[in-house]
């Protein structure tokens, strides 16, 4: 069946659609615009490559369409078959044989040298569907700034700008796949191992990053973002996430939100310092809920400027805009407020938070993330789930959690 030459134009038009959209400028997960010393080694490869392969490529489709043009049917009857020119197989064979030989190569050698050993930051990096959780280990130092407590967040890996970071990337369940491309190329997850990831971020910002191997249901919101500082900011960062915990003013709706998340969340989602009416510690355990044994910490939440596996904001859309085009030399401090950035100083109310999401998510959370949370079919799991369920929360319960869970800064 002959394709029309109308169908034909719109399918080239399509392509070309595409090709330009994968061109966008303002691509926060553009391979094209490296921002750290690994990335650029990667691009200087790349680059070379794919002006060969779009070379060879035109050269490809001139061939084809020549053969087509002047090899069309108009009627005439088959022609003879005969074998190929062996002169023109050879050629064929061997051309393609020395372009991937010269670029083997330099593509071996930059692999070991991607591996470099002078990384003056460990962090910890597991993967789980369908967020990743990032811990640094007490007594390490990251760029000049010691970690004298373990940190544990999730979503957002803040690290020491212009530092070499090396990441200890595992997972938890499925295999997944550790991607920031600006900063670096892509590492598997693995269940049982442990693979080293080099990340080096010139200076300052938000640095956006995807799993890319399916991992089940929610792979593609399974995402997570690099936020570089420099040193004195991490340091700032630092300090903020180990600073003793507040406990909500009596009184307040966020006293009473302290109560309900001790009820409803603690028993997955860990709060550093939260106490019990005895002054006993409240600890998550969430291996008794989760299929693999684990939750976000939720200690430090409005520090970070989305949830749900880096998948919704918690902060508005014109904030978000402004932080991710902030100077570098101001970016930290913007970053630093949280959801209170951009809020002037006598304001009650965070400029930046976008409580529709967090309230949404609080009454539904299947609904805007899908997850294997049906008691129906957890059968194989012995009732654990992969992510969070659906707690059936009324609206009076969710207006003091998120009371609550504001003062997580």
């Amino acid at each position: 069946m002959l394709v029309k030459p109308s169908r034909r134009a719109a399918a080239a038009l399509a392509g070309l659609g595409l090709l330009l959209v994968g061109c966008a400028k303002d691509a926060p997960q553009d391979t094209f615009r490296p921002a750290g010393e690994n990335a650029r080694d990667i691009d200087g490869l790349q680059r070379p490559l794919f002006y060969v392969a779009g070379v060879v490529g035109l050269i490809v489709f001139a061939f084809i369409g020549y053969a087509m043009w002047k090899f069309r049917d108009r009627g005439q009857e088959i022609p003879e078959q005969s074998h190929g020119n062996p002169k023109l197989e050879i050629v064929l064979t061997v051309l393609p044989a020395v372009i991937l030989a010269a670029f083997a190569v330099p593509a071996v050698s930059q692999v070991f040298a991607l591996d470099k050993s002078d990384n003056e930051c460990v962090i910890n990096v597991t993967g789980q569907q369908w967020w990743w959780e990032y811990d640094y280990e007490k007594g390490s130092t990251c760029g000049g700034v010691e970690i004298p407590e373990s940190i544990v967040t999730a979503g957002e890996l803040v690290i020491p700008a212009d530092t070499p970071v090396l990441l200890r990337i595992t997972s938890r369940d499925v295999i997944h796949s550790f991607w920031i491309p600006r900063l670096n190329g892509k590492r598997d997850a693995v269940p049982g191992r442990l693979h080293t990831l080099r990340m080096h971020a010139d200076e300052p910002g938000i640095y956006v990053g995807q799993c890319t191997e399916f991992c089940g249901l929610s792979h593609a919101r399974m995402r997570q973002a690099a936020v570089a500082l420099d040193t004195a900011d991490f340091q700032a960062w630092v300090d903020n996430q180990l600073a003793p915990y507040q406990a909500p003013a009596e009184g307040t709706l966020a006293a009473e939100g302290e109560s309900e998340y001790a009820a409803q969340c603690s028993r997955c989602h860990q709060v550093n310092g939260l106490t019990d009416d005895s002054g006993n510690p409240v600890l998550a355990e969430p291996d008794q809920s989760v299929l693999a044994g684990a939750a976000p910490n939720l200690t430090n939440l409005m520090t970070r400027t989305a949830f749900a596996g880096w998948t919704f904001d918690l902060i508005s859309d014109e904030c978000r805009d402004r932080l991710w085009n902030e100077p570098s030399e101001t970016f930290g401090d913007v970053y630093l407020q949280g959801v209170w950035m951009y809020t002037p100083a006598d304001a009650t109310t965070p400029a930046c938070f976008n409580e529709l999401n967090l309230r949404e998510w609080l009454r539904n959370p299947p609904a805007m993330k899908p997850m294997y949370t049906d008691p129906d079919k957890l059968e194989a799991t012995d009732g654990l789930t992969r992510g969070m369920p659906n707690l059936n929360l009324t609206d009076e319960q969710i207006e003091v959690l998120v009371a609550y869970l504001l003062e997580r800064k």
